[in-house]
């Protein structure tokens, strides 16, 4: 896990990413609310084999992974 970002986000995202993923429901857009709670402009990324390198605003990113899915949601713009 690599973050940026305060722990309460972090944990409400890797909760809603575990929800999704448990009930088979399409996770981005389901992050996608999410981020409704925290900035509009939320970018969410999830993949298998996943490399990245973003621009990020200040407290506003995290990657991880769950079982084989990453996971990177970032805000720039």
């Amino acid at each position: 896990k690599n973050a940026s970002m305060s722990e309460e986000m972090q944990q409400d995202s890797v909760e809603c990413a575990t929800q999704t993923l448990n009930i088979g429901k399409d996770t981005t857009a389901h992050i996608k609310e999410f981020s409704k709670k925290y900035n509009p402009t939320l970018h969410c990324i999830i993949g298998r084999n996943l490399g990245s390198y973003v621009t990020h605003e200040t407290k506003h990113f995290i990657y991880y992974c769950l079982g084989q899915v990453a996971i990177l949601l970032f805000v720039f713009g």
